[in-house]
């Protein structure tokens, strides 16, 4: 059994959207100055590895504080789309790309797809070239009714309005796990872990994501 990290180090001046706040990592006192080393942190729920509740979307959609513990843990299925390899920017993911994997869109169920994109993290190119669900595919991953979806992508979409509308609206209000990492290490099957910060009444949580693999 081991543990494999899927989440992204959080640091100074790490990229992000360019509309969300920038992230601040800074020593606020150090042993040296009183006694002890502490940071000053100031980001975005939705910085690097992270999950969105329905509430990023809803005003009347459930918070983080409010979701069950039991969706951000327990068994996941790896949907490769890109095996052995990656996909190419802008790779529009279609129906027909999910459509061989069906049986895995149980009801309830955790599913994580990669297409390789965790390759350009740290470059502009991660947040604006990524492979982008369509809205299609969006559709049909919601009318299946699974409990959550993760991606290797900063987002699913590059309709990333119409599509989150899609995936949490009330009735489908799947988690959504976003830039994750390292997923060409998984087997099709593991435990996923992914817990939020316990933030009370907002939309997102950055996550340390991890797989549990026997």
């Amino acid at each position: 059994m081991k543990l494999i990290d899927l989440s992204y180090p959080l640091e100074h001046g790490q990229l992000n959207f360019p509309w969300d706040p920038k992230i601040s990592v800074l020593p606020h006192n150090t042993v040296s100055s009183i006694g002890y080393n502490i940071t000053e942190m100031s980001l975005s729920t939705h910085q690097g590895t992270h999950l969105d509740a329905p509430f990023h979307f809803y005003d009347d959609g459930k918070t983080i504080d409010q979701i069950q513990l039991d969706r951000f843990y327990g068994s996941t299925t790896l949907v490769d789309l890109a095996p052995n390899g990656y996909l190419e920017a802008k790779t529009p993911l279609t129906v027909e790309m999910f459509e061989p994997h069906e049986n895995k869109f149980q009801q309830g169920a955790k599913v994580v797809y990669r297409t390789g994109w965790d390759r350009m993290f740290g470059k502009p190119e991660f947040f604006s070239d990524f492979p982008t669900l369509t809205l299609e595919a969006a559709r049909w991953i919601a009318e299946r009714r699974i409990g959550m979806v993760g991606m290797d992508t900063p987002t699913p979409s590059t309709d990333w309005k119409e599509c989150h509308l899609i995936l949490l609206k009330q009735g489908v209000e799947l988690v959504i796990v976003e830039s994750l990492t390292n997923l060409d290490q998984l087997p099709d099957q593991f435990t996923f872990i992914g817990f939020p910060l316990n933030i009370k009444g907002r939309d997102g949580a950055p996550i340390r994501a991890v797989a549990l693999v026997e």
